[in-house]
């Protein structure tokens, strides 16, 4: 399976292809400069892999939560491609591609990902790894951290939010640890969308939206 991924949610321009269980990535700190640099990072890593967008499977994207500009970013670069190659389209969360990278970093498979929402909130996704996927416990959404809450257990935090907030999270949740340097990957977005778990999340490039999260609270 063939996979085209792309994450412009956070200050880091990130691409990604997936060609069967290997990846070729790409990504640069760029904050407000995605719109400039996506298209011909997308072009380069074609290049270097020898592929055609003709030979994709599907386009992945960062469908959010994250910013704002960055996330419309994503989508209608996703939409445009996945519409003029009639290629089906990808949404996958950002927290979920924030804590599969953590998984696959440090080894642990509880994880809260929270990102780092502005205005003295955060993005919080609970999730627990079966194997090479990870599973959303309850749903996503942005909070204050002082409420920030997840299920009895250790767990491992990753993300800006726990830069921003790591004394009051740490307080609020029972972690081991965690990594505050670590924004969600595009290579991780590929292989969240390749595993059969996420094919009824493969939708027409119509139907690729976003997802902000600001409805979303506890």
């Amino acid at each position: 399976m063939n996979i085209l991924s792309l994450d412009t949610s956070t200050d880091a321009c990130s691409v990604a292809i997936l060609v069967g269980d290997s990846v070729l990535e790409r990504c640069e700190l760029a904050p407000r400069r995605h719109a400039t640099i996506i298209l011909p990072m997308i072009d380069t890593l074609l290049s270097e892999a020898g592929l055609r967008i003709a030979e994709m499977d599907a386009i992945a994207f960062g469908r959010g939560p994250g910013a704002f500009t960055g996330i419309r970013t994503a989508v209608g670069i996703a939409q445009g491609i996945a519409f003029a190659s009639d290629l089906p389209a990808v949404p996958i969360s950002t927290l979920a591609a924030l804590a599969l990278g953590a998984v696959r970093e440090t080894g642990h498979t509880q994880i809260a990902a929270i990102l780092d929402a502005r205005m003295c909130e955060i993005y919080l996704g609970i999730y627990v790894s079966y194997g090479r996927i990870v599973k959303l416990l309850g749903k996503e959404c942005v909070c204050s951290p002082t409420v920030a809450h997840a299920p009895p257990g250790k767990w491992f935090g990753v993300g800006s939010g726990w830069k921003a907030y790591s004394n009051i999270l740490s307080e609020k949740l029972d972690v081991s640890g965690w990594l505050d340097e670590r924004l969600p990957l595009a290579g991780d977005i590929a292989r969240l969308a390749a595993d059969p778990v996420h094919h009824a999340d493969w939708v027409t490039s119509e139907q690729a939206l976003p997802i902000y999260l600001r409805n979303e609270k506890y």
